[in-house]
């Protein structure tokens, strides 16, 4: 009996594209499956040193909801890297203004510290509305459990 360890190599799983509406979907719950998706631990031919993800488009990600109080309390900050460039805004102001970096953020820490997560976060589409560019990769719908 042959029994081989498999390596898969880069193109040679094929990527899906997958759809996910963020309507109340709870933040953190949301980017623990994108991020799963994203680095291909879903499949079973996932090995963690190849890129074997599949594409994430989000929409509605203005739609998103967090639990407790973290809409005031809980804070993003930015830093420009010049003195007094560190900027402050509440999850409720960054809903408002960019919904998509708060999902790219929280997606961004689950995924692993190495060279292949910025390729794996490229493969990530966030909009904040209903509408996406990406029809023409026929994205399969994925349903996220709500809480």
């Amino acid at each position: 009996m042959n029994r081989q360890t498999f390596h898969a190599k880069n193109n040679e799983v094929p990527q899906v594209w997958h759809h996910i509406d963020a309507t109340d979907q709870v933040l953190g719950r949301m980017a623990t499956r994108i991020a799963v998706i994203l680095m291909g631990k879903n499949k079973p031919e996932y090995t963690p040193h190849h890129d074997v993800g599949d594409f994430v488009v989000i929409t509605n990600a203005e739609k998103i909801t967090l639990t407790g109080n973290k809409l005031d309390q809980k804070l993003y900050r930015t830093f420009s890297g010049h003195p007094s460039g560190q900027k402050t805004k509440t999850y409720r102001q960054m809903i408002d203004q960019k919904p998509e970096l708060l999902i790219e953020a929280a997606v961004r820490r689950m995924l692993p510290k190495n060279k292949l997560a910025s390729a794996m976060l490229k493969k990530l589409k966030v909009y904040a509305g209903p509408d996406h560019p990406h029809s023409a990769q026929d994205p399969q719908t994925l349903e996220l459990q709500s809480a």
